[in-house]
């Protein structure tokens, strides 16, 4: 196939790389000859350094090299071009104009391509004769090595071109996911569970940035945590997605944006490329502070109040060496350790009738990692909370002690709303039918990095588990946002997967 695409910067060279190392001519060309050439020669290392780390022979280097056209002039005729990837900077009009003139130049049969992050595709397409031609093809920087590609259909895009364009991205080695012109598309729109719940998180004060990033890796298994991967693609970028959506989505309590994030844009905090954002960076950037060393007393008696999860609580502690009581209540000077699955320690104080000053939450959620999380309300004594500190950080066997993080109470505590929010948002794009469930996980796990997809993800909690924990969330804070879906109330309901698509209407009149 012969392909041109316009636009010689970050995306429009690594997409260039990406097609002509699977053997297709590309043409690559931009308004600025000067980025073709830097382009060209780009790539030109790219395969290179293939070659050197063995990922490539010289000959099939060469070869890629050898199908990649520099072109003076983006609108020059192309009667034997097949497919146009447009990779210009994400401004509607700017777009429009450049497929206004390939209209001009190209024959009819030429398919157009939108590499557009955030833009609508059917209004990109509307500024077409014939907007039938144009879709969306939504790839991740870097081209070569993030594998995955959303086939966005608009409104008016012919049926026939999203299956071919998945042929095409799926034969040069990527994955392809069909996706509905929708606002972020998929892979933005589900990655806002994860950064919103943790702006939220940080909006109540219930743990720092390093605070919940460390929890977000250690007991959820991400390999980054939210405000390390807001530094990384830059706050400036991660607020405009954010409004965006949410105002796309029309104000859906779900996507809500936080109010801690205007300001800092602002201010030019914007991670990584200013120096500055929720950490420092660069050179002479002061290491992260190390967490506070265990000083309490392990050998401290406790009692876990509770059911099922207290059961599980207790034989960990126990194993561990601590003294664990039995009884229906603590002892005078026992810490009391409640584990909480979608509500607050001071709830349980309040209905149990604990000790408040000494008694403390405990995430029951199976941590990826050794850490266990500890939240304490206002009315803790603080050397009880160093006391119940040192008896979570215990280890059986003399074993690696356990980190212990200690977070605020808040209900469900960090990682169970953090993890809560991922799964809530992508179980709202799959009752809306804007991907299927098979690509939402896919999408998410390519595209995000995280251990599971999160409707996967949430299976291995368990549908009624998290229906339980989304309930809880929503009746103990009354914030909408924690509402749970109807895609994960049926399931819970019916006993099916998350992951499972399910009957529908259509299914049953169809022969």
């Amino acid at each position: 196939m012969r392909i041109r695409i316009v636009g010689a910067g970050a995306m429009g060279r690594g997409i260039a790389q990406w097609a002509a190392s699977a053997g297709h001519t590309v043409e690559l060309c931009d308004v600025r000859t000067e980025a073709v050439t830097a382009a060209v020669d780009f790539v030109r290392s790219m395969l290179e350094r293939a070659v050197q780390k063995g990922r490539m022979s010289a000959g099939d280097s060469a070869a890629a090299l050898e199908r990649l056209v520099p072109l003076d002039d983006p609108w020059a005729p192309g009667p034997e071009v097949e497919l146009v990837i447009e990779a210009v900077r994400e401004d509607l009009d700017t777009k429009a104009e450049v497929f206004g003139k390939l209209e001009e130049a190209l024959p009819d049969s030429t398919v157009f391509a939108t590499n557009t992050s955030s833009l609508s595709v059917t209004r990109i397409a509307a500024s077409l004769r014939d907007p039938g031609r144009l879709a969306g093809l939504h790839f991740f920087n870097p081209v070569p090595l993030m594998k995955i590609v959303e086939v966005v259909p608009g409104a008016a895009t012919r049926p026939g071109i999203p299956p071919a364009l998945t042929e095409l991205v799926e034969s040069c080695g990527h994955r392809a996911v069909t996706v509905a012109d929708t606002p972020g598309f998929l892979v933005n729109h589900a990655g806002r569970g994860l950064v919103t719940e943790a702006l939220a998180l940080l909006e109540e004060s219930v743990a720092d940035p390093a605070g919940i990033d460390r929890i977000a890796r250690d007991v959820l298994g991400l390999r980054m945590g939210p405000f390390e991967l807001m530094d990384l693609t830059g706050l400036d970028v991660t607020a405009a997605v954010i409004d965006s959506i949410w105002q796309g989505f029309r104000h859906e309590d779900r996507l809500r944006p936080s109010y801690l994030t205007p300001n800092r844009v602002t201010a030019g905090l914007h991670g990584r490329k200013t120096g500055q954002g929720w950490f420092a960076h660069g050179p002479e950037a002061a290491l992260p502070a190390p967490e506070p060393p265990v000083t309490g007393d392990a050998d401290r008696p406790v009692f876990v109040a509770g059911g099922e999860d207290a059961a599980g609580l207790r034989t960990a502690l126990a194993a561990a060496g601590a003294t664990v009581e039995s009884g229906p209540q603590p002892t005078d000077g026992a810490l009391v350790l409640v584990p909480v699955w979608g509500t607050t320690v001071a709830a349980a104080v309040a209905s149990l009738g604990l000790p408040a000053p000494r008694t403390f939450g405990v995430d029951p959620l199976a941590p990826a990692g050794r850490r266990r999380v500890l939240a304490v309300t206002p009315a803790a004594d603080p050397a009880a909370a160093r006391d119940a500190r040192a008896v979570l950080a215990r280890a059986a066997d003399g074993g690696e002690p356990w980190a212990v993080s200690v977070v605020r109470d808040t209900a469900g505590s960090v990682a169970q709303r953090l993890l809560a929010s991922v799964v809530s948002v992508a179980a709202s794009i799959a009752e809306r039918s804007l991907a299927a469930p098979a690509d939402i996980d896919l999408a998410v796990t390519a595209g995000l990095g995280y251990p599971a997809g999160p409707l996967a993800w949430g299976d291995r909690i368990g549908a009624a588990r998290m229906l339980d924990l989304q309930r809880a969330l929503h009746a103990t804070t009354g914030d909408p946002r924690h509402r749970p879906t109807r895609w994960l109330t049926e399931r819970a309901q019916l006993g099916m997967p998350l992951t499972e698509p399910g009957t529908s209407p259509a299914a049953c009149v169809q022969r």
